[in-house]
């Protein structure tokens, strides 16, 4: 019995002395090992042997990226405004041995600071530009960050401010002033847009009226010339009329033609005279129709000195 006793207690001794010595370091953790007391040296992923009862593994360290939670706090703005503003904190321990003796609780040391550099670089600037300046802030806060906690083997990658939430109050007066401010633009654009709109209308009268000034012009120029060219085509027929009446006159028995028609044409105006009742005053000699061919035949002959005499009337005395 005492036998069976000592082989159990010298097979727990054994799984004592077994997980004190052999350690299996997952990926992305470092150990940090201590050696009577003092530090030895920083375990790596895999497996390691220790010294039983010697070394110890004092803290252990995830080298991975770690999000840290920044709770909401009251800040006071440049222009004397309370919010409240809460954010995340990304940060990567580098360095395990600094980072286990350098501070003794980095989280919690990380998180402090955080804070008051946000309060200290919202009293910078008034509340309207909180908004717009969380990026600036977030750099800002990341730079302060980084060069606090590099001794301390970490290293601060990125803060985000999640929620900025103003008073109650606060926020029915942003309310109202982004209304009256969308209101003003609304006004701004609907002038605008009724401007635009008259410019355009007298833009379009004024391109409609130099239009129809110009189509009359170039009526008129059209009708000019049309008549011009039904005045010269007019000219050009005459012209010609009378100079084939002239080279017909020249012909043989031009002259006979003439005073043929001459005196169809006298007879054809005295007797209209005659239809008329209308009392007039006619030379004596009206009716002597030889006398007045022989004053019409005379007159042409003087137009035209070439033109052969005419045969003698068969009236004359």
């Amino acid at each position: 019995m005492e036998a069976l006793f000592a082989v159990v207690a010298l097979t727990i001794l054994f799984f004592i002395v077994l997980a004190k010595t052999a350690v299996v370091v997952p990926q992305q953790n470092a150990y940090i090992v201590e050696r009577l007391g003092k530090f030895s040296g920083v375990l790596p992923a895999g497996f390691h042997i220790l010294v039983p009862f010697i070394d110890v593994i004092r803290y252990k360290h995830v080298l991975k990226e770690n999000a840290i939670d920044i709770p909401e706090q009251i800040c006071i703005t440049r222009d004397n405004v309370q919010v409240g503003v809460d954010g995340v904190l990304y940060m990567k321990v580098i360095d395990a041995e600094r980072a286990s003796y350098g501070i003794s609780n980095f989280a919690f040391a990380i998180s402090q600071l955080a804070q008051t550099t946000l309060r200290s670089e919202l009293g910078k600037i008034e509340l309207d530009r909180t908004f717009e300046e969380r990026t600036n802030i977030n750099t800002n806060i990341v730079s302060e960050l980084d060069k606090a906690t590099e001794p301390w083997g970490i290293k601060v990658f990125r803060y985000e401010i999640k929620n900025i939430t103003p008073p109650a109050d606060i926020l029915g007066a942003m309310e109202k002033q982004m209304r009256a401010e969308r209101e003003k633009r609304a006004t701004i654009l609907t002038s605008e847009g009724t401007r635009d709109a008259a410019i355009n209308t007298a833009e379009g009268e004024k391109q409609q009226t130099i239009k129809k000034s110009e189509a009359a012009k170039q009526r008129q120029i059209n009708e000019a010339e049309g008549q011009a060219d039904a005045i010269l085509s007019i000219a050009k027929a005459t012209a010609e009329g009378i100079r084939e009446v002239a080279e017909t006159i020249q012909m043989p028995g031009g002259m006979e033609a003439v005073q043929l028609r001459l005196a169809e044409k006298y007879i054809e105006q005295f007797g209209n005279l005659a239809k008329t009742g209308n009392t007039m005053i006619v030379p004596s000699n009206v009716a002597d129709v030889s006398s007045m061919l022989a004053s019409a035949m005379s007159i042409i002959q003087q137009k035209t000195p070439s033109m052969p005499p005419p045969p003698p009337s068969r009236h004359s005395a």
